[in-house]
């Protein structure tokens, strides 16, 4: 037997297979708290997404989309196609295209990047605008006219009952982007940081 907390648990998506459903609630939590619980994204806002092709940010580009927001995704060039098809309504380039095309257009930054594209972040901002990281806490102080967030996703089994029907909806339709047995786990683990991988990384028993 193994004890698990509720607040963990959610019926499966009926509508995908288990691997599949094994992408989702992580992603998913995260890029729901950050949009909704943090950012207050609402409909009709503009929420600029970096990282948009990876787990989180392709279930954040979904959800976002989901809320009736405009979405402008940035990554690299080869995400582009992915990221749109999402429904992205702009992608950004951030190795062909100028990420200050999009300054002051956004309600909330959702930052997955960090580094240099975190500390550029800011000015995308409309005044009163939110930026949420999960990647570092020091996070730009350039402004004190938008709020800024860094969190650690939390479990809530609300959320989690929530992307599920929002899966068989077809709302949300989950990205993996490999799948791996779980003796081969630090293999799973290299590839996702070597870069190129969309989507979430699966270990199976």
């Amino acid at each position: 037997y193994v004890a698990v907390e509720a607040r963990n648990l959610a019926r499966k998506p009926r509508t995908v297979d288990h691997v599949h459903a094994a992408s989702v609630p992580r992603a998913g939590l995260t890029a729901w708290q950050a949009l909704f619980d943090h950012g207050k994204l609402s409909q009709g806002q503009t929420v600029v997404i970096h990282g948009a092709a990876g787990a989180v940010g392709s279930t954040a580009v979904q959800l976002a989309r989901w809320a009736g927001a405009e979405v402008i995704g940035t990554g690299r060039s080869h995400s582009r196609s992915l990221v749109k098809e999402l429904g992205a309504d702009r992608f950004i380039a951030l190795d062909e295209d100028r990420l200050e095309d999009a300054a002051g257009s956004a309600d909330v930054v959702f930052d997955l990047v960090g580094g240099e594209v975190l500390a550029r972040s800011s000015a995308l901002l409309k005044p009163g605008g939110t930026l949420v990281s999960v990647v570092s806490w020091e996070l730009p102080a350039d402004r004190d006219d938008i709020t800024k967030v860094f969190f650690i996703q939390e479990a809530k089994q609300v959320q989690l009952t929530e992307l599920a029907r929002l899966v068989d909806a077809g709302h949300l339709r989950p990205q993996v982007g490999g799948v791996y047995p779980l003796a081969q786990a630090v293999e799973a683990y290299s590839a996702k940081a070597a870069g190129g991988i969309p989507g979430r990384m699966v270990l199976q028993p």
